[in-house]
């Protein structure tokens, strides 16, 4: 089948959010808002600059991402957490593609490290909360200032989450508040990945995945990452593209429960990392993603204005608890999530088709 045309060329499109973050006039809030919802309707991927992360805290994360993932695999393995989203998980110990009920070709688990920490249950004690869904954290111990590193850019991407969330209320024409009474105690988890292939030459057996093609599980992503390729975006014409940040931007992605309420009128956009290379030497890659999931009792129903978004048909509503559990039983514990069907549909119409730059 031949690989299709896309109409026009891809893009990442960037947009400032600094009026929504430093309390700019309503001509200016209502400009971001329309380049929000355009990005979001077309690509689901969006830039943003204006985010009012300071350049210290940036660079607090990326040392803490460091010297965790530079600790021997025996100190990275105490960190382990079983049957929860927080601590360490080892290369190939994730099939992500197995959240859309896909297997790949290859059979191969992802091939990245990750660390993983977020809201907890005692975060919020007027509220009668199970750790089952807002585990502990753990913290390395042994590394000097990694909590605090970590905590900081997690307030920050926090709130970057929460001023997209009003933004996108806006966009959507809702009234206030809308987002803030699915989100005041939200499921939020920061996972910090490390790509660990060793950097150097290679020859490749195979097609080797650095993460799996998937969808995000929430409401939508705040994403810092290396300016290295490897991450890759489906296009609505089923075509992969390579993407980076921009010098000083963070990466914005919808989830799936914000797909859900547009009836994909956003899009939930599936994404992948390949291992990235670069004139056949591999090159390290970190990302940190902020994952904004919504209250883990919410409901999330498609909006009343999207009902007739895609032909008529609709979601069937579900709390963000079930969502998220058919998600991580795919990913973590190998079962195929037979639920995500048009994702799956995506993934298995671009199969085999190579990436454009």
């Amino acid at each position: 089948m031949p690989e299709p045309t896309a109409t026009t060329p891809f893009e990442v499109p960037v947009v400032d959010i600094g009026p929504y973050v430093g309390g700019g006039s309503a001509e200016d809030l209502a400009r971001v808002a329309r380049a929000l919802d355009d990005a979001c309707a077309r690509v689901g991927f969006v830039q943003i600059l204006g985010h009012g992360v300071p350049d210290a805290v940036l660079d607090g994360l990326a040392g803490a991402v460091d010297d965790f993932f530079a600790l021997p695999p025996e100190r990275k393995n105490a960190y382990r957490v079983t049957g929860a989203n927080r601590g360490y998980s080892p290369p190939k110990s994730e099939s992500l593609s197995l959240s859309l009920g896909v297997e790949s070709a290859s059979r191969m688990n992802d091939f990245f490290e990750a660390f993983n920490v977020g809201t907890e249950a005692r975060s919020f004690p007027g509220l009668d909360l199970s750790e089952d869904d807002y585990g502990r954290n753990v913290w390395p111990a042994e590394l000097d200032a990694f909590e605090p590193r970590v905590q900081a850019y997690f307030g920050h991407a926090g709130r970057v989450a929460r001023v997209l969330t009003r933004a996108f209320g806006d966009a959507l024409g809702l009234e206030p508040g809308h987002f803030e009474a699915l989100t005041d105690h939200s499921v939020d988890v920061l996972r910090m990945n490390n790509y660990a292939l060793p950097e150097g030459t290679v020859t490749l057996d195979g097609d080797l995945t650095g993460m799996g093609e998937h969808t995000d599980f929430g409401l939508v992503t705040v994403l810092w990452a290396d300016r290295v390729a490897g991450l890759q975006v489906l296009d609505s014409d089923g075509v992969w593209h390579d993407v980076s940040p921009a010098e000083g931007a963070l990466l914005v992605n919808l989830g799936d429960l914000t797909a859900r309420l547009t009836n994909d009128r956003w899009m939930s956009t599936l994404h992948r990392v390949k291992p990235p290379i670069v004139d056949g030497t591999i090159k390290r890659r970190r990302s940190v993603a902020y994952f904004h999931d919504g209250n883990i009792d919410a409901v999330i129903a498609t909006l009343p204005s999207h009902l007739d978004a895609d032909a008529g048909l609709a979601y069937e509503p579900i709390t963000v608890r079930d969502h998220i559990k058919a998600k991580l039983a795919g990913s973590r514990q190998g079962k195929a999530n037979t639920a995500a069907v048009r994702e799956a549909a995506r993934v298995l119409a671009a199969a085999g088709r190579e990436p454009r730059g």
